[in-house]
């Protein structure tokens, strides 16, 4: 047994440990925790935001899965948008960041013109895409048409919404072109050189030298583009309201996923389950589904990071 000064000494370093780490832990506690198990709670409840919530097992659960029409055509449009959407923007983004670290002259004017999109206020570059994206009267399809090639109908068009929204996503790609230009400076120089020397073409070095010394950024822009895509509203409500002509207005009701559920997306059917039908207890199950995802999206992607990014595991 160790000596009692020995103890006392271990249980100061213990707690002024503890003391250190405390603004995390209440933090974590009161924001993370605390609102993780009311969530689990609600989900077994009928409750309403009025009356207090009624314990009704896996009533909700069931409703989810089962008889609630919506769920599955928002979880394959969340699926679909996290596996392309995500895979294009750090593909472009990387692309873009390394066309701009070759640049000579005019970088910063590049880097500027490609930075500006991202500063864009969502709902305005939404509703810019969809008026230059209009089948009848946007330049874009005016000029296919000129051009003699077939002009998609975009956001009117259930095959064309989420390519549509996936352009949008791509073109304000400015945060992911700052990062990998920051994690391609680095790229120690001596690596290409000796590449270089040894007949390595413009592929093999990419794939040998540029990949593995940025996997840590390509997963850290897979796995927050992956939570992003997992809480995706704004654009696709936006876009699906302008596409079919509604006017937000106080008391006037608007059932997303214009058009033909092709833009409905999981977090807008916890705001239309919570807010507008006051459905609570349903609304906790969606919101749990979309965690479970993201976790798990989040686990496989650090699984397999050396898969994803050409680098050992």
């Amino acid at each position: 047994m160790a000596p009692p000064a020995l103890l006392a000494k271990r249980r100061r370093a213990a707690l002024r440990t503890a003391a250190f780490l405390s603004p995390w832990l209440i933090g974590s506690a009161v924001f993370f925790a605390y609102p993780l198990l009311s969530t689990v709670y609600f989900s077994f409840t009928h409750y309403d935001g009025f009356r207090p919530p009624a314990f009704n097992g896996t009533a909700n659960w069931s409703y989810v899965f089962t008889d609630y029409p919506l769920f599955w055509p928002a979880l394959r449009n969340t699926l679909w948008l996290v596996v392309v959407m995500v895979s294009c923007r750090v593909v472009f983004g990387l692309g873009v960041g390394l066309l701009v670290t070759k640049v000579k002259t005019g970088a910063g004017i590049f880097r500027t013109l490609f930075y500006l999109p991202y500063l864009a206020p969502p709902v305005a570059a939404t509703l810019a895409f969809v008026f230059l994206l209009n089948p009848g009267t946007g330049p874009v399809d005016t000029l296919l048409d000129g051009a003699g090639l077939p002009a998609p109908g975009w956001f009117t068009d259930p095959g064309w919404s989420k390519p549509a929204l996936t352009a949008l996503a791509v073109w304000g790609v400015g945060d992911l072109m700052v990062i990998f230009m920051a994690a391609l400076l680095d790229v120690p120089k001596e690596q290409y050189e000796a590449a270089e020397l040894d007949g390595a073409g413009a592929w093999a070095r990419f794939r040998h030298i540029t990949l593995p010394n940025i996997s840590p950024i390509v997963l850290f822009a897979v796995v927050t583009g992956v939570i992003q895509a997992m809480q995706y509203y704004t654009q696709p409500l936006v876009a699906g309201k302008a596409a079919a002509g509604v006017i937000g207005g106080s008391g006037q009701q608007f059932e997303p996923g214009y058009p033909d559920k092709s833009t409905l997306t999981l977090p807008q059917l916890v705001y239309n389950l919570g807010f507008q039908r006051f459905d609570y207890g349903a609304a906790c199950v969606l919101a749990l589904v979309l965690f479970a995802l993201s976790m798990a999206f989040t686990a496989l992607l650090m699984r397999r990071r050396g898969g994803l990014t050409g680098a050992d595991a």
